[in-house]
Protein backbone atom coordinates (compact mmCIF):
# COMPACT_ATOMS: atom_id res chain seq x y z
CA UNK A 1 0.00 0.00 0.00
CA UNK A 2 1.36 3.39 -1.02
CA UNK A 3 2.14 5.79 1.82
CA UNK A 4 -0.06 8.92 1.81
CA UNK A 5 1.59 12.31 1.68
CA UNK A 6 0.60 15.14 4.00
CA UNK A 7 -1.02 16.85 1.01
CA UNK A 8 -3.17 13.77 0.33
CA UNK A 9 -4.89 14.47 3.66
CA UNK A 10 -5.92 18.03 2.69
CA UNK A 11 -9.63 18.68 2.18
CA UNK A 12 -10.72 19.32 -1.41
CA UNK A 13 -10.70 23.12 -1.03
CA UNK A 14 -7.04 23.06 0.00
CA UNK A 15 -5.82 21.12 -2.99
CA UNK A 16 -5.48 24.03 -5.45
CA UNK A 17 -2.41 25.73 -3.96
CA UNK A 18 0.22 26.40 -6.62
CA UNK A 19 2.99 24.85 -4.51
CA UNK A 20 1.37 21.93 -2.72
CA UNK A 21 -2.07 21.49 -4.27
CA UNK A 22 -2.69 18.23 -6.05
CA UNK A 23 -5.47 19.73 -8.21
CA UNK A 24 -3.57 22.67 -9.68
CA UNK A 25 -2.59 21.50 -13.14
CA UNK A 26 0.23 24.06 -13.38
CA UNK A 27 1.44 23.69 -9.79
CA UNK A 28 4.58 22.20 -8.28
CA UNK A 29 2.72 19.22 -6.72
CA UNK A 30 5.09 18.72 -3.81
CA UNK A 31 4.58 15.65 -1.64
CA UNK A 32 5.71 15.78 1.99
CA UNK A 33 6.02 12.84 4.39
CA UNK A 34 6.77 12.32 8.05
CA UNK A 35 10.24 11.00 8.88
CA UNK A 36 10.29 10.77 12.67
CA UNK A 37 9.88 14.28 14.09
CA UNK A 38 10.70 15.87 10.74
CA UNK A 39 9.02 16.07 7.37
CA UNK A 40 10.77 15.38 4.09
CA UNK A 41 10.01 16.11 0.46
CA UNK A 42 11.77 15.15 -2.75
CA UNK A 43 10.93 17.22 -5.81
CA UNK A 44 12.29 17.35 -9.36
CA UNK A 45 12.46 20.75 -11.09
CA UNK A 46 11.40 21.14 -14.72
CA UNK A 47 12.87 23.41 -17.37
CA UNK A 48 10.22 26.10 -16.73
CA UNK A 49 11.58 26.50 -13.16
CA UNK A 50 14.83 27.94 -14.57
CA UNK A 51 16.40 31.10 -13.22
CA UNK A 52 19.46 31.24 -15.49
CA UNK A 53 22.31 28.99 -16.63
CA UNK A 54 20.80 25.76 -15.29
CA UNK A 55 19.96 27.21 -11.86
CA UNK A 56 16.65 26.76 -10.03
CA UNK A 57 14.69 30.01 -9.60
CA UNK A 58 14.88 31.52 -6.10
CA UNK A 59 11.14 32.17 -5.99
CA UNK A 60 10.51 28.49 -6.64
CA UNK A 61 12.87 27.63 -3.78
CA UNK A 62 10.96 30.00 -1.48
CA UNK A 63 7.64 28.44 -2.52
CA UNK A 64 8.95 24.91 -1.94
CA UNK A 65 10.11 25.81 1.57
CA UNK A 66 6.93 27.74 2.40
CA UNK A 67 4.54 25.03 1.16
CA UNK A 68 6.53 22.20 2.75
CA UNK A 69 6.48 23.98 6.12
CA UNK A 70 2.83 25.02 5.83
CA UNK A 71 1.89 21.42 4.99
CA UNK A 72 3.83 20.31 8.07
CA UNK A 73 1.93 22.81 10.24
CA UNK A 74 -1.42 21.69 8.82
CA UNK A 75 -0.56 18.03 9.47
CA UNK A 76 0.22 18.94 13.09
CA UNK A 77 -3.09 20.79 13.28
CA UNK A 78 -4.92 17.70 12.00
CA UNK A 79 -3.28 15.60 14.72
CA UNK A 80 -4.33 18.17 17.34
CA UNK A 81 -7.91 17.98 16.02
CA UNK A 82 -7.98 14.19 16.23
CA UNK A 83 -7.39 13.87 12.47
CA UNK A 84 -10.82 15.32 11.69
CA UNK A 85 -10.53 17.24 8.44
CA UNK A 86 -12.11 20.69 8.20
CA UNK A 87 -13.66 20.50 4.70
CA UNK A 88 -13.35 24.27 4.16
CA UNK A 89 -9.92 24.76 5.79
CA UNK A 90 -11.31 27.47 8.07
CA UNK A 91 -8.79 26.48 10.71
CA UNK A 92 -5.14 25.60 10.66
CA UNK A 93 -1.99 27.67 10.14
CA UNK A 94 -0.98 30.34 7.65
CA UNK A 95 2.41 31.91 7.01
CA UNK A 96 3.18 35.05 9.03
CA UNK A 97 6.74 35.39 7.82
CA UNK A 98 9.13 33.61 5.52
CA UNK A 99 12.90 34.07 5.60
CA UNK A 100 15.13 32.38 3.03
CA UNK A 101 18.92 32.12 2.97
CA UNK A 102 20.32 31.16 -0.43
CA UNK A 103 23.65 29.49 0.31
CA UNK A 104 24.67 28.28 -3.14
CA UNK A 105 23.08 27.92 -6.58
CA UNK A 106 20.66 25.00 -6.80
CA UNK A 107 21.07 22.96 -10.01
CA UNK A 108 17.94 22.80 -12.16
CA UNK A 109 18.52 19.26 -13.43
CA UNK A 110 18.82 17.55 -10.04
CA UNK A 111 16.10 16.63 -7.57
CA UNK A 112 15.94 18.67 -4.41
CA UNK A 113 15.38 17.26 -0.95
CA UNK A 114 13.68 19.28 1.77
CA UNK A 115 13.81 18.51 5.48
CA UNK A 116 11.75 20.51 8.01
CA UNK A 117 11.30 20.47 11.77
CA UNK A 118 9.31 22.46 14.29
CA UNK A 119 11.66 24.42 16.53
CA UNK A 120 9.09 26.42 18.48
CA UNK A 121 5.41 25.80 19.16
CA UNK A 122 3.16 28.12 21.11
CA UNK A 123 -0.60 28.16 21.59
CA UNK A 124 -1.25 30.24 18.47
CA UNK A 125 1.96 30.02 16.46
CA UNK A 126 4.86 27.83 15.47
CA UNK A 127 8.27 28.25 13.87
CA UNK A 128 9.55 25.68 11.41
CA UNK A 129 13.08 25.48 10.01
CA UNK A 130 13.65 23.90 6.61
CA UNK A 131 16.76 22.89 4.69
CA UNK A 132 16.89 22.38 0.93
CA UNK A 133 19.56 20.07 -0.48
CA UNK A 134 20.68 19.19 -3.99
CA UNK A 135 23.11 16.32 -4.48
CA UNK A 136 23.55 16.15 -0.67
CA UNK A 137 24.71 19.76 -0.61
CA UNK A 138 22.85 22.35 1.45
CA UNK A 139 21.71 25.04 -1.00
CA UNK A 140 19.11 27.02 0.98
CA UNK A 141 17.56 27.29 4.40
CA UNK A 142 14.28 28.79 5.45
CA UNK A 143 12.49 29.84 8.59
CA UNK A 144 8.70 29.96 8.43
CA UNK A 145 6.65 31.45 11.24
CA UNK A 146 3.03 30.36 11.09
CA UNK A 147 -0.02 31.59 12.98
CA UNK A 148 -3.13 29.64 13.92
CA UNK A 149 -6.36 30.75 12.29
CA UNK A 150 -10.00 29.87 12.76
CA UNK A 151 -11.55 27.55 15.29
Amino acid sequence: MEKKSLQDEFPEIGTHCWGCGINNEHGLHIKSYWDGDETVCDWKPKKQHLSFLGILNGGIIATLIDCHCTSTAYAIHLKEMGNSVDPYMTSGYVTRSLSINYLKPTPLRKSVHLRARVVEKKEKSMKILCELFSKNQLCATGEVVLVKIGK
